[in-house]
């Protein structure tokens, strides 16, 4: 079954939707949008690093990703508006790593696949990654869920609690690293962000309970995953921008059922 690079696709689609749905909710609840275009846009950088030094894809674009992540922090603690940093941060992550990347000869056939992903050249090596990966990141989520919850809802009541909520966000910070380098191969880094808020927000008007909301945004996320790529192969259209335009068109047409 595995030699057929459409069920690759297919497998790997829902292993990212899996993780896009929890993680993206959080996204939204936490206003941290700017904060994921960031990490994604930083991706590229990731793949220049990895290319030039012939690493792993993934290992590069996880470590520049988690860098991004600790350069956001530390800038914010010394007094700069969030919007700015991550403003700053992201247009410049993305223009050093398209610049870095012009320096690899081979990775200049592929930017596109890079920018706007290549699901359709999934291996089984890739796909493995993407759900161990994927499996790690939910663990880790429903291991921290409560204090994770508790923190995105409210942060003095966090304090209250005894939560901390800067580890907390450290720990989204993380799981969104991971999630950017797992994406990379499938929507690429200028489309990870909306399979991340795209299904999260369509599911955000539909759902009663945050549970009920991460339920929603993961089964939004997967089938506009199969929706996009049963498009992508009929229309010969490329299959990450049609993944997002699936689930762009159910945001579209939640907002019809949309609660109060």
């Amino acid at each position: 079954m595995l030699d057929d690079f459409f069920i690759r696709a297919v497998l790997a689609g829902l292993g990212v939707a899996a993780v896009a749905g929890p993680l993206g909710s959080f996204v939204v609840w936490r206003r941290m949008a700017y904060f994921g275009d960031s990490t994604a846009h930083a991706a590229i950088l990731g793949v220049a690093v990895s290319l030039a030094f012939n690493a792993s894809i993934y290992a590069g674009t996880l470590l520049v990703a988690l860098a991004m992540a600790l350069a956001v922090s530390v800038l914010a603690t010394r007094g700069q508006a969030m919007d700015t940093v991550l403003g700053v941060l992201s247009h410049s992550a993305l223009a050093v790593g398209l610049v870095a990347i012009s320096f690899v000869p081979q990775a200049r056939s592929d930017l596109s696949a890079y920018l706007f992903g290549d699901i359709l050249a999934v291996g089984r090596t890739d796909l493995a990654l993407i759900w161990a990966g994927a499996a790690g990141v939910l663990a880790l989520l429903a291991w921290r869920w409560q204090r994770l919850l508790t923190a995105s809802v409210n942060e003095e009541l966090a304090m209250a609690a005894g939560i901390d909520p800067r580890v907390e966000r450290m720990i989204l910070s993380l799981a969104l690293a991971v999630v950017v380098a797992l994406s990379i191969r499938v929507v690429g880094s200028l489309l990870i962000s909306a399979m991340l808020i795209v299904p999260a927000a369509a599911a955000r008007g539909l759902s009663r309970t945050p549970e009920r909301m991460v339920g929603n945004a993961t089964l939004i996320a997967s089938f506009a995953v199969l929706a996009g790529l049963s498009a992508s192969l009929r229309l010969d259209t490329p299959a990450g921008p049609s993944i997002v335009t699936a689930a762009a068109l159910i945001f579209a047409v939640s907002q019809a059922f949309r609660r109060g």
